[in-house]
């Protein structure tokens, strides 16, 4: 029921955290607090009987113990239309690119997962046209994979590029705590590629509102999902979820919460798995596939935000020294899809990995002055052309293509016997001389 009452006493401020005293009010409530400063909204995010804590959207500055406060009887919602393509916001959904509001079909941010009854099970790639992706680790249409990288690391980069080649109909940019230009270059790369046109951004800078930083995953998800069931394959990418979850441990020290693991909330886990449980290939509709970028401070894997992400998502891809790492990287529904590929797609990817592997243990033994047999000689050698012709994110060819260079570079560095590859692929696959 809507609530027309005004409350004119806030009990205490603390950073964007108002509490006073109200009746019928409903988690996740909106509100809109007018004051000095201006009207702003705030979400009611804890109930202890008639005691109300909000969240003000645009911060607390500005905002004092008078400000009249009124209840709106509904949930936040984001708009949805197909003139959100080609369009930025922030996390609150205000426009970011100086284009006009979106005020159609307003639709809740939060809801519940989807029934598994209504899921289809994962059968179909999402090309990216990146070889250590398509080939190596490939991703699966409603598949949830985040990319674990320490800062420093082009996970900006690589998103940009996924955006720009990946076979989605549509492609949702959710950024949280980025650089004023790193959301200028994400927007100007899709833009001069085409790409902007079937792609939404809801960005939360380093200098926006902590709370708006929170609301980015939600916000991205509600419309992938608003599109996803009007028939389109929906990309959804993610960055970064550390400073998601980052903003979630400011608010709840601000909220005198009792922390958990080096000072995140006792339910980041379940904050996160209600993001990540998003993705989902609906039957007679469309689908959401989530990639995450997950920030390792210190190149920490066991740090609560990646160590929480591992138990909830379907593998992970590594980004290392600028290029997506083969070891650690791991696509757990690759294998639903690799089989309807190309026939020689999971013998040439073994092959690879294994002689690759080898390269990496000969590299040691060089530094360690250990003499070079013929072997070590064509391993070194197959190792740097691995690196530069399959491994840099630059590479740009479908997967076809992608497996017609495995076998070039295995033919130009060995013999057809030394590739541990049965014959009747060899004798189909190899290349002429």
């Amino acid at each position: 029921m809507f609530n027309n009452k005004v409350y004119h006493k806030i009990d205490a401020l603390s950073g964007s955290v108002a509490t006073l005293r109200a009746e019928g009010v409903k988690y996740n409530e909106i509100a809109e607090v007018e004051s000095r400063a201006g009207t702003s909204l705030a979400q009611v995010i804890k109930l202890d009987g008639d005691k109300v804590t909000l969240q003000i959207f645009a911060g607390a500055r500005g905002v004092d113990t008078a400000a009249h406060v009124r209840f709106l009887g509904e949930t936040m919602k984001v708009p949805y239309s197909e003139a959100l393509l080609g369009r930025a916001f922030t996390g609150a959904g205000v426009p970011r690119d100086g284009g006009p509001a979106i005020d159609e079909n307003p639709s809740p941010i939060g809801q519940p997962s989807v029934n598994p009854a209504k899921r289809i099970m994962p059968h179909e790639m999402v090309r990216t046209n990146i070889p250590m992706i398509d080939l190596f680790n490939s991703l699966v249409k409603s598949q949830k994979l985040p990319i674990f990288a320490r800062a420093g690391e082009p996970y900006n980069e690589l998103l940009a590029r996924i955006a720009l080649q990946a076979d989605s109909d549509v492609i949702v940019i959710g950024g949280m705590g980025l650089k004023y230009d790193e959301y200028l270059k994400f927007r100007n790369t899709l833009d001069q590629s085409g790409a902007l046109a079937k792609t939404v951004m809801f960005v939360h800078t380093a200098a926006d509102p902590t709370v708006e930083c929170m609301l980015v995953p939600d916000v991205s998800l509600a419309v992938a999902e608003k599109f996803a069931l009007s028939g389109k394959d929906v990309l959804v990418l993610l960055t970064d979820m550390t400073s998601f979850a980052d903003a979630m441990k400011e608010i709840a020290i601000t909220m005198e919460q009792i922390p958990s693991n080096r000072g995140y909330p006792g339910d980041l886990y379940s904050q996160l798995a209600s993001r990540y449980e998003k993705a989902v290939d609906f039957d007679g509709a469309g689908s959401i596939t989530i990639l995450a970028v997950t920030t390792m401070p210190g190149d920490d894997v066991t740090h609560p935000v990646p160590d929480n992400t591992g138990y909830i998502t379907e593998g992970q891809f590594y980004l290392r020294n600028g290029r997506i790492e083969p070891f650690g990287s791991l696509s757990r529904l690759k294998q639903q899809v690799n089989k309807n590929t190309r026939k020689d797609h999971r013998t040439v990817m073994d092959a690879m990995i294994k002689l690759y592997a080898q390269y990496k243990e000969t590299v040691e033994k060089q530094s360690m002055g250990f003499k070079m047999s013929a072997w070590d000689t064509k391993l070194l050698k197959y190792g740097v052309q691995f690196e530069k012709e399959m491994m840099d994110l630059s590479v740009n060819i479908p997967l076809e293509e992608a497996l017609d260079l495995g076998w070039k570079i295995l033919a130009e560095n060995f013999e057809r016997d030394e590739v541990g590859i049965p014959t009747k692929l060899t004798n189909e696959f190899w290349p002429k001389a």
